[in-house]
């Protein structure tokens, strides 16, 4: 009997499992007896880092796209379409394009987050974002030419993809400013929407100094609740309002509408056990990266571990053996503090965040790593 994995989505952790699980079980694809079905709604794997680069001139989009079929197996085969239904009683996936339907054995959701700007009134109209390449391109235009006002970055909806990534950008934004003669013509502040200016309060203790040390204004407590363009203004739900000249919004996140649909999770956010990944409404089914809820960061390195955690309970079960491999949380991310400088944290559910001191070795680490990215997606690193 054929054993059938579909992934859905074609993201790091999708790439990296489709990569790692054909490697595992080489031998039985060859014989036929295992199928692996890689589904993605673009021809192109994203890279998303380097969109943090863009609006500083530094980087291209076109610098983290790939073909997706020049970097997975050719033994995966590869269907470039969208997922309309997932009916987890029947294991049967609908597609878009393609007649009749998928079925499978094992299913893994790793179909990332979607950007949801219009759930803020005025948020579409008024502010700027590098979360998406169109963003980080239209973005680009407006930053490269300010020389004086207030630039604010606003992080508006949580969880979102990269967590460190709004500390990142007015760190750089900071330095870049300071580099070019202008950090005085230009304010910065920086919004959060609970007591402290990350998630983790962790990285929030050591990233307040430096925030303070450098001048980048900080409004906590600071839920945005809608933008009015035309006034220039930013308003929370607890009352504060805001004068920018330039507004960089980290948007509100959610999943795809499938998930909600196939009773998986709310906003698109399948609900799993943290350890084993396992869906928890419904058999077979794993969820990995930014789809699962698992607590942890929606980073890409936590996407890449638990690709390998997946691949080895899956080769497990498809040789009726117990699947013991699970995940720790491991999580690791390079945090720039500057044009040429970053710091670097790992960590995982038992152990706490504990970032190092910002390096220009650091920086030049996190590049490296950005220009080796594509070994890592072939399964390679």
């Amino acid at each position: 009997m054929v054993r059938r994995v579909a992934i859905l989505g074609g993201g790091t952790g999708g790439t990296v499992l489709a990569n790692d699980l054909t490697d595992r079980l080489a031998a039985e694809i060859d014989a036929g007896d295992v199928e692996v079905t890689l589904i993605n709604d673009d021809p192109d794997h994203v890279y998303k880092p380097v969109w943090l680069y863009v609006p500083f001139g530094q980087r291209e989009p076109a610098d983290g796209r790939r073909p997706l079929r020049e970097l997975v197996d050719s033994r995966i085969d590869l269907a470039i379409d969208r997922v309309t239904e997932i009916d987890t009683d029947e294991k049967k996936l609908a597609l878009r394009d393609a007649p009749g339907s998928l079925t499978y054995d094992y299913l893994v959701v790793a179909t990332g987050s979607t950007l949801a700007p219009a759930e803020v009134p005025g948020l579409v109209e008024g502010a700027h974002d590098y979360y998406s390449e169109s963003g980080a391109l239209a973005f680009r235009e407006e930053l490269l030419s300010m020389t004086e006002g207030h630039l604010v970055l606003s992080v508006v909806g949580t969880p979102h993809m990269c967590p460190a990534a709004p500390l990142e950008f007015v760190f750089m934004a900071d330095d870049w400013f300071r580099e070019r003669g202008l950090r005085e013509d230009v304010e910065i502040t920086y919004t959060y929407p609970i007591n402290r200016v990350h998630g983790n309060a962790n990285i929030a203790e050591w990233a307040r100094p430096l925030m303070d040390e450098r001048d980048i204004d900080v409004e906590t407590f600071f839920n945005a609740e809608s933008v009015d363009p035309e006034a220039g203004t930013i308003a929370s739900m607890e009352g504060t309002e805001l004068d920018y000249d330039l507004l960089v919004g980290i948007p509100p996140h959610r999943g795809v509408d499938v998930v909600d649909e196939a009773g998986l999770g709310d906003r698109g956010w399948v609900d799993v056990d943290k350890r084993t990944l396992e869906a928890e409404a419904a058999d077979g089914v794993y969820a990995i990266g930014d789809a699962a809820t698992t607590g942890v960061p929606k980073a890409g390195s936590v996407a890449h571990y638990q690709a390998g955690v997946v691949a080895r309970r899956i080769a497990s079960e498809v040789r009726d053996r117990p699947a013991t491999a699970t995940y720790d949380g491991k999580t690791l991310c390079f945090i720039e503090t500057g044009m040429d400088s970053a710091s670097f944290v790992e960590f995982d559910y038992e152990n706490p965040p504990s970032p190092a001191p910002a390096s220009e070795k650091l920086h030049w680490s996190k590049l490296a790593y950005n220009e080796s990215y594509w070994l890592t997606a072939r399964g390679l690193l």
